[in-house]
C-alpha cells in the first residue's frame, strides 16, 4: 500500500501540516525540519498528490511554454534549459507548438490557462494588444519580445545585428542585403532597424527583401532576388535561412564566401556542421529559457505570481509586470563572410585571401572585425527599397 502524508508526518515526527508545506511552500519550513521530512518521504517512497495540493494551494505546479516553431533548432536547447531549471522548482512543462499562427498562440493561453500557474510565451506573433488582454487570463512572461507592462526576456538581436554589419563592412562590402523573418517579429523588427543604423554609419546601402519564412526553404526561395540585388553580403534573420540562402545560392553557381558573403543569427548547431561553416549571431536560448522561469517563479520560491483563476493580478504582482532582462548577443566568425570587392566585377573573380575571415583558413572566433576606411559610397535607406516596401516587413 502506498505510502500516506499521515505515514511520513508520523515517521519524521511532525505535524501533517508540516509535511504538507514541505512540498507546497518548502521556504516556510525550517531547513533541518524539511530535509527530515524529505528524508521520510523518499525511505517510504511517499510521493504528493499534485491534484489534491492544487486544490488546497491554488497552484497547479505546472508551466505552459508556448514555442513558435518546435521543428526550429533554436528553440531545443530553450526548452530544455527552461524544463531543468522547472524541475528544480518541483514544476513541469508543458509544451505547445504553434507553427508560427497567431490564432493559435491565443487558442493555447485559453486552453492552458485553468492547467497552469504561467505561461512563457516564446517569439510571439500576436498583437501587444492580445497579449496583454492574455495577461489578465494567466501570468505571463514574453520571450523574445517587449510588452509594456509585462516581463519579458529578450536576447539583444539589435546588438548582434550591429556587429553582423559592422563586420561586413569592415571587410569592404557596401552593397549589402537583410533578408527579413516572418510577419509579426518583434526580433525581426529590432534586427532591421539596428542593422539599418550600421549600413548607414558605414556608409553602405542596405536592402529589405522580406517578410520570409524563417526557415531553410525560406532561404533557398530568395537566393534568386539576392543575386539580382547586387548585394555582396547578406545578413539572414536566422541560421536557417542563411543555411537556405547558402544552398540556393550554390544551385545558381553563386558561391559562399568567395561571390557573396552570408551572416546568420542564433548559431544554432548546423551553422558548425555546414560547408563553409556559417559565420553567425550566437543568442543566449538556453540562458533565455531559464530566465523567463525564473522569472515566473520570483515571487517566495513559487507560483504566488499566479493570478485567482480568471482573475487579474495583485498589487504584489504588479512588480513582477515592470521586469525586463535583456541578456548579450556575440558575433562568431567562421567561414561565410570574406573580403568584399574592390569593384563590382571583381565580385565573381576575387577570392577571399587565406587566413582572412572567409577562407578556409579561419576559425571560430567571437567579435567584430577591424572597420576599414567605408570611403565615399551610396547610402540607401532600406525603407526605400523596392523590395521593402511598408506592407511587406514584419512590425
Amino acid at each position: 500500500m502506498p505510502a500516506t502524508i499521515r505515514d511520513v508526518a508520523r515517521a519524521s515526527g511532525v505535524h501533517i501540516s508540516t509535511v504538507s508545506r514541505t512540498f507546497s511552500a518548502p521556504h516556510l519550513v525550517n531547513p533541518e525540519t524539511r530535509s527530515r521530512v524529505l528524508a521520510c518521504a523518499e525511505h517510504l517512497g511517499y510521493r504528493p498528490n499534485r491534484a489534491a495540493r492544487a486544490l488546497i494551494t491554488g497552484r497547479t505546479h505546472n508551466i505552459g511554454l508556448i514555442i513558435a516553431d518546435i521543428a526550429n533548432p533554436f528553440f531545443p536547447p530553450l526548452i530544455k534549459a527552461a524544463e531543468s531549471q522547472a524541475r528544480q522548482r518541483d514544476y513541469h512543462i508543458f509544451i505547445a507548438d504553434t507553427n508560427e499562427d497567431p490564432a493559435a498562440e491565443e487558442d493555447l493561453v485559453h486552453a492552458l490557462a485553468k492547467q497552469v500557474d504561467g505561461v512563457l510565451l516564446c517569439s510571439p506573433r500576436m498583437s501587444n494588444s492580445l497579449i496583454e488582454q492574455l495577461s489578465r487570463e494567466v501570468p505571463l512572461v514574453v520571450i523574445n519580445r517587449q510588452v509594456t507592462g509585462l516581463p519579458a526576456v529578450v536576447m539583444d538581436v539589435g546588438q548582434g545585428a550591429r556587429l553582423a554589419v559592422e563586420h561586413l563592412t569592415g571587410l569592404g562590402h557596401r552593397e549589402l542585403a537583410l533578408l527579413g523573418g516572418p510577419r509579426g517579429s518583434w526580433t525581426n523588427r529590432e534586427i532591421r532597424r539596428s542593422a539599418t543604423t550600421a549600413a548607414r554609419a558605414a556608409d553602405a546601402a542596405l536592402t529589405v527583401l522580406g517578410p520570409n519564412p524563417p526557415t531553410e526553404g525560406g532561404g533557398i526561395a530568395v537566393a534568386e532576388q539576392v543575386r539580382r540585388s547586387g548585394a555582396t553580403a547578406v545578413l539572414a534573420y536566422n541560421d536557417l535561412m542563411a543555411i537556405g540562402l547558402i544552398e540556393g545560392l550554390d544551385s545558381l553557381g553563386v558561391r559562399v564566401p568567395r561571390d557573396i558573403s552570408v551572416v546568420g543569427i542564433d548559431d544554432i548547431a548546423l551553422s558548425r556542421l555546414t560547408r563553409p561553416k556559417l559565420t553567425t549571431v550566437a543568442t543566449p536560448a538556453a540562458a533565455a529559457g531559464r530566465t523567463a522561469v525564473d522569472m515566473l517563479l520570483q515571487h517566495d520560491g513559487s507560483a504566488s505570481v499566479r493570478a485567482g483563476r480568471g482573475g487579474r493580478t495583485t498589487a504584489g504582482d504588479d512588480r513582477r509586470t515592470t521586469a525586463q532582462v535583456t541578456l548579450q548577443t556575440e558575433l562568431v566568425i567562421r567561414d561565410s563572410t570574406g573580403v568584399g570587392p574592390t569593384s563590382p566585377a571583381d565580385r565573381l573573380a576575387t577570392p577571399a585571401p587565406v587566413g582572412q575571415p572567409g577562407s578556409a583558413a579561419s576559425a571560430d572566433r567571437p567579435g567584430p572585425a577591424a572597420t576599414a576606411d567605408p570611403g565615399p559610397q551610396r547610402n540607401a535607406d532600406p525603407g526605400d527599397a523596392a523590395e521593402a516596401t511598408p506592407e511587406a516587413v514584419a512590425s
